[in-house]
């Protein structure tokens, strides 16, 4: 199961078919899934589209619903593991895309996002038509080990993230974003990092390392943790 080779072909799937999914492999995957921080609980509802209140323009037959208690990188940890399931749902031939614009219908404050996903027959795409931005606005230079995260799809293509090279790996941190992108995007912007960390992992499986040190943001971003790959 090659996850990697997912990321240079996945898109946001918005086009589905109404076909049945055996949930069966999902929750499988999901039971024996890496975590970011193993000390951060989370939990998933798998829920229909009558189920959910959305504000897009398109449906998906299955929405996840995320949820996971309040600790500092709790959407960082949702991120990533949600995003890794992302690649093998679709290795399966299910499609998938972050639902920033949707919520569940009682108010459950462990809510953190939906995931819509599907069969659909409109899963991959040209790596040419990726829109992303140039490694070299992602981190202090360039550095090619950073492709599958300057891949990650992030909430309207914001792609919040930056890595600082250090002696060891990196450290990663955080746009902070201004007032208007605080209200826009500002509560998907953690999940967005744990997508990107989600590549990098998938990416380098046996290497990848994360911890949170003691260290202070940096100008015009927020320290997540540091990384090894």
């Amino acid at each position: 199961m090659d996850l990697a080779s997912q990321i240079y072909v996945r898109k946001s799937c918005r086009k589905y078919l109404d076909d049945e999914i055996d949930m069966k492999p999902i929750k499988e995957f999901l039971s024996n899934v890496k975590p970011l921080n193993p000390e951060i609980k989370y939990y998933y509802e798998i829920l229909t589209k009558d189920e959910v209140n959305l504000k897009t323009r398109w449906k998906a037959p299955y929405y996840l619903a995320i949820y996971s208690e309040k600790k500092d990188n709790s959407g960082v940890n949702a991120g990533f593991v949600f995003q890794q399931l992302s690649l093998y749902m679709q290795t399966l031939g299910i499609g998938s895309c972050w639902v920033g614009m949707g919520s569940i219908k009682d108010n459950n404050p462990e809510f953190i996002i939906l995931m819509a996903f599907g069969k659909s027959d409109d899963l991959t795409r040209d790596i040419s038509k990726f829109k992303r931005k140039d490694l070299s606005e992602i981190a202090d230079s360039p550095d090619d080990k950073l492709k599958p995260a300057q891949l990650a799809p992030s909430a309207v293509n914001s792609q919040p993230w930056y890595f600082k090279h250090t002696d060891e790996g990196y450290d990663v941190f955080k746009v902070k974003p201004n007032v208007l992108k605080r209200k826009i995007i500002g509560k998907w912007m953690d999940v967005d990092v744990g997508i990107a960390l989600a590549h990098l992992y998938v990416s380098n499986p046996d290497t990848f390392e994360f911890e949170v040190k003691n260290k202070n943001d940096i100008k015009g971003y927020s320290y997540i943790g540091s990384l090894i790959i």
